[in-house]
């Protein structure tokens, strides 16, 4: 068996590709390691085309926890549902590989990436990128790569490739890009606030990266590469186009130009639904053993050319109107922003709340605030083990107006989620500043076009509502772009249609001093610099005039947090004496909280110590027993404290609860003492000197020394 090897660099790091040896069923299958990191891609299809009317493609990344050295929690003890992180690169990888099948591509195809070992200092997840795109090179299937990616960080104004976690803690920057080695089609990114002009250079250098690694790919192609096969495409049949054309007329071109949403999508509806059922009414038979069997696959393949020309129609008249009319399907101009209207507090027993309404897109965002113990625990192959923030965004399918799945959160929701905590992120305080787990939920309640950006605008809203004090407001806008050869208009804020019908979605967030996230994709193959140039600076004019009025809604953070809100004060303890706080077997710290109302309390490994209630009076009752369960008696100081038991040698004093001192007989006084009881009673309180600590840490008091000093 010939193991066919290739090596380079990426990010000064060994890349080594093996084909030859695993996974030879497929159509064409790769291991790559990266450092310690081995992730296997395998791609397989379907040599017939799809019945449906859409690509079926299916890309797929997976963690085994056995990579890391890990057994997998639960009762189960083995991989389950993917991870968010598993979710979240499965559509990273999926959305620069999708537009680059030619169009017409029907066949069934799934794209695979397994990581099989994980080395913490070289990330999988552009390898699993770079992967999937070698094997769709590797293959016979029809590709219009290839495409690489690159993780790109930070750290004191000089780029960082594929950062470790460590690294990107300190990183003002966390942008990961994919491409041809022509142009960019995919970025996702977090910063701190950055500018334009710095996200830009930060792109250009990217695409360095990127043309390296598509090298490497044609490289190892050029050798390994299948032929390209000659497989079925979906082309409209030009008779039945001239026949819908007839029958409809004029009616659908008339419908796209509705301005409102729901009335214009009736309408449409409305005339496909009629169309399809003209053309359904006709007879398809066919003839078997002189029998005439009615044809349902006749049927359907008739009626998918019927439904294709009414998309085309559709989406070449909203094309053309942006483009030539330069008129948008609702009547705006392309820099326009749809009517804003937005309100903060608006339910009493949340912590925050804020509803945010754009045009016909609205989005009500919630905030709970809880113990950093409440934190959401990440069980993967990465070294985060907890999560502080987190922002959940649901899409009901009543905010548009129709009927449909509810269950758990799909591919969307949790890539919506993620975009709008990476937005966040860059402004909320440190866990010392405000030691509280946040979770902001969007309820998206009604879409026209960019729910994820309204979401952000909803979040930053409550979030100032709830008294979080984040460093200042964040928005979000959605940009489009339709492009006609080498004409293209940029759009600000584009809705429903315009995201269906165009060419791009490239969404923009960030303060008034800068950019916190963005995330593009592209249905072409690629967009240029100066086009890149001209979306972010008519994206930054918009997020201005949104957050202008987010502004004058709240524009300050409340200076007071929700009367249900629970209250948090935070101590800092000797990290020796963890131990004295926690008890044997958790006993002590299981007491407090059991005579304190079931007080919350965190201790960290560092020595920092959370107390949270919703009374005040607690915490500070609990704060006090926890200093008193950790404090030293100092040699040297005086104390006022309580006189608990009498002997004959001697009293013993009570310095505070659980800090008892023994002074002896002939410490009590400066005459001397015939009887304890002639000096001191039980419950007096007297001034008294530490003397000695012994090696039991046993202490030694001293009243006379006291009254000495004083």
């Amino acid at each position: 068996m010939k193991i066919n090897r290739f090596e380079t660099t990426f990010g000064n790091r060994p890349l080594i590709v093996e084909i030859g040896e695993v996974a030879k069923q497929t159509n064409a299958s790769a291991l790559i390691h990266y450092g310690g990191t081995s992730v296997l891609s395998v791609v397989v299809n379907k040599n017939e085309m799809s019945s449906g009317d859409f690509f079926p493609l299916m890309v797929l990344y997976q963690e085994k926890l056995y990579a890391a050295g890990k057994i997998p929690g639960g009762f189960l003890k083995r991989e389950g549902r993917p991870t968010d992180h598993e979710t979240l690169i499965s559509r990273l990888i999926d959305r620069p590989i999708r537009p680059l099948f030619p169009e017409g591509f029907k066949n069934d195809v799934q794209i695979i990436n397994t990581v099989l070992s994980s080395d913490p200092s070289c990330p999988p997840e552009m390898v699993a990128l770079m992967g999937s795109s070698l094997v769709l090179e590797l293959s016979d299937l029809p590709f219009l790569g290839p495409v690489s990616g690159v993780h790109l960080g930070m750290i004191n104004n000089e780029y960082v490739i594929n950062p470790t976690e460590e690294e990107i803690l300190t990183s003002v920057l966390d942008l990961t890009i994919a491409g041809t080695s022509e142009a960019l089609n995919m970025v996702e990114a977090s910063a701190n606030e950055l500018s334009e002009e710095v996200m830009l250079d930060a792109l250009k250098y990217g695409h360095s990266i990127i043309k390296g690694l598509n090298d490497f790919q044609n490289e190892i192609v050029s050798k390994l590469g299948k032929d390209k096969k000659e497989y079925e495409m979906f082309v409209l049949n030009s008779e039945i186009e001239n026949e819908v054309l007839k029958f409809i007329g004029t009616s659908l071109v008339d419908a796209v130009a509705i301005e409102e949403k729901l009335e214009r999508y009736n309408k449409i509806d409305e005339i496909k639904t009629l169309t399809l059922n003209h053309f359904k009414d006709r007879p398809f038979f066919k003839i078997i053993d002189e029998i005439s069997v009615y044809d349902y696959k006749k049927e359907a393949e008739f009626l998918k050319h019927v439904g294709a020309t009414l998309d085309k129609v559709v989406t070449n008249e909203v094309r053309r109107l942006i483009t030539k009319d330069k008129i948008r399907p609702d009547g705006r101009k392309t820099d326009e922003i749809r009517p804003l209207a937005s309100r903060v507090g608006l339910l009493q027993r949340t912590h925050g709340s804020s509803l945010f309404t754009r045009g016909q897109t609205q989005a009500l965002g919630t905030v709970t605030l809880g113990g950093l113990g409440e934190g959401k625990i990440i069980d993967d192959i990465r070294d985060e083990d907890n999560k502080r923030f987190m922002l959940h965004y649901n899409f009901p399918q009543f905010s548009v107006g129709e009927t449909g799945r509810y269950g758990a959160p799909g591919r969307r929701e949790i890539g919506h989620g993620a975009l709008g905590e990476k937005a966040i992120i860059p402004v909320l305080p440190s866990e010392d500043e405000f030691p509280y787990t946040i979770r902001v939920v969007s309820e998206v309640l009604e879409s026209n076009g960019s729910s994820s950006q309204a979401t952000i605008c909803a979040a930053s809203m409550a979030l100032m509502n709830a008294g979080v004090p984040i460093k200042g407001a964040v928005a979000g806008i959605a940009m489009g772009l339709i492009m006609e050869g080498d004409d293209y208009t940029i759009l600000t804020d584009i809705q429903g249609m315009e995201d269906h019908e165009g060419d791009m979605d490239f969404k923009v967030a960030g303060t008034k001093d800068g950019i916190t996230a963005l995330q593009m994709d592209i249905k072409i193959l690629g967009i240029t610099d100066e086009i890149f140039k001209e979306a972010l600076t008519q994206a930054k004019a918009a997020r201005l005039q949104i957050l202008d009025h987010m502004n004058s809604v709240i524009s300050e953070v409340a200076e007071e947090m929700s009367p249900y809100a629970p209250k948090v004060k935070l101590i800092k303890i000797n990290p020796d004496k963890i131990r004295d706080v926690i008890g044997a077997g958790g006993k002590i710290i299981t007491q407090i909280i059991e005579d304190n109302d079931n007080v919350k309390i965190d201790i960290e490994q560092d020595g920092r110590v959370f107390i949270m209630h919703q009374d005040t009076k607690v915490i500070n009752k609990v704060k006090e027993i926890i200093l008193n369960l950790v404090r030293v008696p100092e040699v040297g100081k005086i104390y006022e404290g309580k006189v608990v038991r009498i002997e004959n040698f001697g009293a013993f004093v009570e310095l505070w609860e659980g800090q008892e001192g023994l002074v002896h007989v002939s410490k009590l006084s400066k005459e001397r003492v015939e009887k304890v009881t002639d000096v001191v009673n039980l419950g007096d309180l007297i001034l008294v000197k530490c003397i000695k600590i012994d090696e039991k840490g046993r202490v030694d008091l001293s009243r006379k020394d006291a009254l000495e000093e004083n």
